[in-house]
């Protein structure tokens, strides 16, 4: 991953909570951290020049403290921040544009009890260029995402017609943590599978489609085995719903690794798997882009 570690910031404890996710991910990876704060200027109606100027003021000097205390936190970490008066979801995109990473929380000041994912983050993994991290609140110790009961690095794979961007971020993700990696493959029975006799599939005729699925995946992960020699991969063939597989996967995961094929610059879109993990997920998500196959 090339470029620095971008993570959005407005103060509230989730954004603060993905900036540490993003701190400890650019000192894994030795590189710039840059946190982001938008402060778009308020309606001249809802608040008269001296309160927008004093509204651009405590913005400044929230982004001016959180990296301060970053940088007291990792001194030899290199931090710097940008204030911007565009919308949110403009201003990580144009951040993005030059990053290797954006890293955001799901959910800021706005949005609502029980909502999971907000609209930045969901704009942002669905049309940033770079690869976005969503970090959730939950599982909090210390101060910050504990990263799971396993730590692994878990990456939905269609061994059928893998894509080349997300696989190589999981694996380098795995490899820089020394954690294993668990290739989540979910497949479905055959559309003529149940006999005409039978509601229900024989359980050899589903081992032997299984074993089919296996071998699909144990080929296509060929390249990156050679690529990663040292990482430690787990292929994980489940017959389940892609979307459900990797949810449930995301519960004893420390990063989950999803692709999102890469959509026309102005179309705001999340396919039928990346848009419900991500807002069911249960770890930090990786939104990864690649062209469509």
């Amino acid at each position: 991953m090339s470029g620095a570690v971008v993570a959005g910031v407005d103060g509230s404890r989730r954004s603060l909570t993905a900036a540490e996710w993003a701190a400890r991910e650019a000192a894994r990876r030795g590189r710039v951290l840059r946190f982001v704060h938008s402060s778009p200027p308020l309606p001249r109606r809802v608040s008269p020049v001296p309160g927008a100027d004093a509204w651009q003021h405590v913005g400044e000097q929230m982004l001016g403290q959180t990296v301060a205390d970053f940088r007291a936190r990792d001194p030899d970490l290199e931090i710097a921040g940008e204030h911007t008066a565009a919308e949110p979801a403009e201003a990580l995109l144009a951040a993005a544009a030059g990053a290797g990473l954006l890293v955001v929380g799901t959910r800021g000041w706005g949005g609502f009890d029980g909502l999971a994912l907000g609209s930045v983050a969901l704009r942002v993994a669905a049309m940033a260029q770079c690869p976005v991290v969503t970090v959730p609140e939950a599982r909090r110790t210390g101060g910050g995402w504990d990263g799971g009961p396993t730590g692994e690095v878990r990456l939905g794979f269609d061994a059928h017609a893998p894509a080349e961007a997300p696989a190589d971020f999981a694996f380098r993700a795995a490899q820089e943590r020394g954690v294993p990696l668990r290739v989540v493959h979910a497949w479905a029975l055959p559309p003529a599978s149940p006999s005409a006799w039978m509601l229900t599939v024989l359980e050899e005729d589903r081992a032997m489609w299984e074993d089919q699925e296996s071998q699909v995946v144990s080929d296509a992960l060929r390249p990156w085995r050679e690529r990663y020699p040292e990482v430690t991969v787990v292929p994980d063939v489940i017959l389940l719903n892609p979307a459900e597989a990797l949810v449930r996967a995301s519960e004893r995961a420390g990063l989950l690794v999803i692709g999102r094929r890469t959509p026309r610059p102005t179309e705001l879109r999340l396919g039928p798997v990346a848009h419900p993990v991500l807002h069911h997920a249960h770890c930090p998500v990786a939104v990864v882009p690649h062209p469509a196959l």
